[in-house]
């Protein structure tokens, strides 16, 4: 019945819709497709590009195009001359020159995003209730998806806008902090062209990795045009991983990213068009970038065993570990211009399957030692195998003026069906004998709730999401230099999940949960122009996080102290925040400034935190608030020089303190107590120097310098830090008392990046760059497993890459 209900809800979206298309048909005749704004803000970035202009850039965050200094709140655009000269190859190296954007690396396919400070803290694989914070979309189409944001490729892309502050009005979904746009570049009717694109970098001492990227644009006639996209990273490893008998695998985190997209534009009309596109992608990673203090079976204090003490950039592995991510994305975009109004339909299908391999032997082996198992039940070797199956349909379907004239408007609908299943397997080969021979005969097939055998933890977590909403922004020049914008944002959400759980570890749960909410999300702007090219710009807006239920902890593994502090925690609240916000934008000759303050009220922000010894995770609910100040400036103070900085101050902190039953503060949730994942301050800077080669083409040299402040991963890292974490696992001669000591305060770590290029008249390019050029080992976040009695490490960064790229443009 359950599968049958599923498709008829997959039935359903379908038919909504073809329903869409055909009143976009029925009103416009015979198609429709890419939008009237993206369009137009496409080609007079190429138009600006071509005449030297990098001072003005034309952007779609309102669903028109205009300039970056006509957007009535906080936003950056990066563009592809920008993606380019700085190296990009993902969004966290973007981050760092992006004012108040932070991206938590946890390897490939797995960053975390936060914008302002609105962060509750490191969510783990195994956490697939919890909803992004950041709304992120490719061009039109939504594509977030909580703990595995899409690592898309930035290839020929035309920028990327970040969004600050809540965005619910126009772009909802996960849009409670901002909003990160991918846009790409659109099929073009009107010519033949084409870029291709080849590197080569060492990282580290002896790790190489590569790409080979190209992109062709073909007209079709005076009709209609096809863009296609193609690219194959291969990532350098730089994590060693020692084995058992003092073995050492080197590199063991490299891996690669393949994939392209084809994008189809007709345009019988200059006023109609339409435009399929497919994206597919691939990644792999063969291990994660976590650096290790501490294993059960490598740590200073074993005898009977080599004692081992890790070097930076180590770890110990008993299995090999594995990262895959199958990413298939099918939109269509249509418009058609009415006469004064454009009539926009969006519809998107995202099919992905993610599996995250880990080796959990440490974890299992800890467990084991607690049971008592002989030495040999302990040293087995357990890996934890988590996967994700998502299928979501999305529609939007939205009219807006698109004259002239003091009033603008826009009005659409958003519907939204996301099916998720999250499925868990800890396969142990030979773990059910041990199991029966300490705990009694016919135990572990007592517990397995009809989960597969030796798999001493198993859960099955399907999620149905339904969201439906309607929205409306308008604005109305009040007089020449003042602007008023109102928005508003009704949100229906109807969440269904399912929870079975099975084996030695787990409760042998069998559970649905619903949760439900509706509400409006408001916002209103006042922009004024005070002078020629200086605006003035206020705003109060709010943003929205659906709440949900916990997972139930794993009380097998739990200490009767654990037990009480996080049960009886199995829901968590919306979370809801009002943001207020003065900016200005200014323009002077070769001098840009925007500049930002902000104050953000949070009420029952969705704070994360690991269940002490239970290896599980409970979501609690806190008042806190985020203020500060952004800002970014860009100067041309002589010819070719090309000077920026941007930076921001920020203060998240909680508002409220939660107790524990014993009246210890509960993970950290302090008033006064920072805000997971955020840096006080960011600071970037660049310098460019650029010279003409004589033949319509220039050679350049520039050097980039990102600070990023100190951070905690999860609220409770800052009670009682620096932290002594008794291990309590008696085994390979260590002493029950062993202990290791760590200041989980990350620290702030900077990077210099130097590179030197040559553009040629005839579309060649040249560059060759350093990455990390001190080799800074800088540390992202805190990993730990049963809170530190089995495994205590650090996610880490990229160390030196020094490279080579080369490109044609035709």
């Amino acid at each position: 019945m359950a599968r049958l209900w599923n498709r008829n809800r997959v039935g359903k979206a379908v038919f909504l819709a073809g329903a869409s298309f055909a009143a976009c048909v029925a009103a416009a005749s015979p198609a429709y497709g890419q939008t009237e704004a993206e369009e137009a803000a496409q080609a007079a970035n190429e138009a600006a590009d071509e005449a030297g202009d990098d001072s003005t850039i034309y952007v779609t965050a309102t669903k028109r195009e205009t300039t970056l200094l006509e957007v009535p709140f906080s936003i950056n655009a990066q563009t592809e001359k920008d993606i380019q000269r700085l190296g990009a190859g993902t969004i966290e190296d973007l981050s760092r020159n992006v004012a108040g954007l932070n991206v938590q690396n946890l390897g490939p396919g797995q960053s975390q995003i936060s914008i302002r400070g609105v962060s509750a803290g490191q969510i783990i694989r195994d956490q697939p209730g919890v909803k992004e914070q950041v709304g992120v979309y490719l061009d039109e189409s939504v594509v977030s998806l909580s703990l595995f944001q899409p690592d898309l490729d930035l290839f020929d892309l035309n920028r990327v806008e970040t969004l600050r502050g809540p965005q619910g009005t126009l772009f909802g979904s996960g849009s409670v902090g901002g909003t990160i746009r991918y846009i790409t570049n659109q099929p073009n009717v009107d010519k033949l062209e084409g870029l291709a694109e080849a590197n080569v970098h060492i990282v580290g001492e002896d790790s190489f990795g590569g790409h080979l990227k190209g992109a062709i644009n073909v007209p079709m006639g005076d009709l209609a045009a096809v863009r296609v996209v193609g690219y194959h990273t291969e990532y350098a490893g730089f994590i060693n991983a020692r084995r058992p008998g003092n073995g050492l695998s080197e590199d063991v985190n490299d891996g690669r990213r393949t994939g392209g997209r084809i994008a189809v534009l007709f345009q019988p009309t200059p006023d109609i068009s339409i435009t399929p596109r497919v994206v597919y992608q691939e990644v792999r990673a063969n291990g994660f970038n976590r650096q290790e203090v501490y294993n059960l079976y490598a740590n200073p204090f074993t005898t009977t065993r080599p004692a081992v003490n890790f070097r930076d950039r180590e770890q110990f592995l008993l299995l090999d570990e594995d990262f895959k991510d199958d990413t298939l994305i099918a939109d269509l975009t249509a418009s058609a211009d009415l006469g004064g109004v454009e009539l926009t339909s969006v519809t998107t299908y995202i099919n992905r399957d993610i599996l995250v391999s880990r080796d959990a032997s440490a974890l299992t082996g800890s467990v084991s030692v607690d049971l008592g198992f002989p030495a040999a039940g302990v040293l087995l070797p357990s890996n934890l195998v988590d996967r994700t199956d998502l299928k979501t349909w999305t529609q939007e379907l939205r009219i807006a003026s698109s004259g002239e004239g003091p009033f603008q408007w826009l009005v659409g609908a958003f519907y939204s069906d996301v099916d998720r299943v999250y499925a868990q397997r800890l396969p142990t080969p030979g773990y059910d004998a041990f199991t029966d021979a300490a705990l009694g005969a016919g135990t572990s097939a007592a517990v397995a709730n009809g989960f597969p055998l030796n798999s001493p933890y198993n859960a099955d977590l399907p999620y149905d999401i339904r969201q439906t909403a309607l929205f409306g922004e308008a604005s109305y020049d009040i007089t020449e230099q003042l602007t008023a914008t109102a928005g508003l944002r009704y949100y229906d959400f109807k969440e269904e999940r399912g929870f079975r759980s099975g084996g030695l570890f787990a409760n042998g749960d069998n559970q649905t949960d619903e949760t439900k909410s509706d509400g409006f999300s408001p916002r209103l702007l006042l922009s004024y122009e005070a002078a020629d090219d200086v605006i003035v710009n206020l705003q109060a807006s709010k943003g929205f996080r659906l709440g949900g239920v916990n997972d139930p902890l794993n009380e097998g593994l739990c200490s009767a102290q654990d037990r009480i502090d996080y049960g009886g925690f199995d829901r968590y609240d919306d979370e809801t925040l009002w943001n207020y916000e003065a900016g200005v934008k200014s323009k002077f000759g070769p001098i840009t400034v925007n500049a930002a303050a902000f104050y953000t009220k949070i009420d029952n922000l969705q704070v994360t935190a690991d269940a002490g010894s239970c290896s599980s995770r409970v979501v609690f609910n806190a008042d806190a608030h985020t203020m500060g100040v952004e800002f970014e400036l860009s100067a041309r103070p002589a010819r070719g020089l090309d000077l920026s900085i941007a930076g921001s101050w920020v203060e998240a902190q909680f508002d409220e303190t939660r107790l524990k039953q014993n009246g210890t503060v509960l993970e950290g949730i302090r008033d006064g107590n920072r805000l997971p994942s955020v840096p006080n301050f960011q600071v970037a800077a660049s310098a460019f120097y650029t010279v003409p080669t004589g033949d319509g083409g220039e050679a350049y040299v520039g050097i980039t310098f990102q600070h990023n402040g100190s951070r905690f991963t999860q609220p409770g890292d800052q009670e009682n830090n620096p932290r002594t974490f008794v291990h309590g696992l008696p085994f390979g001669g260590a002493p029950a008392g062993a202990s290791t000591t760590l200041n989980l305060k990350l620290p702030d770590y900077q990077l210099v990046n130097l590179s030197a290029g040559i553009e040629l008249g005839d579309g060649f390019g040249a560059v060759v760059y350093v990455n990390n050029l001190f080799d800074e080992n800088a540390i992202l976040a805190f990993d730990r497993e049963r809170g530190g009695r089995a495994r205590l490490g650090f996610h880490v960064g990229q160390p030196r890459t020094m490279g080579l790229t080369v490109r044609k443009r035709f």
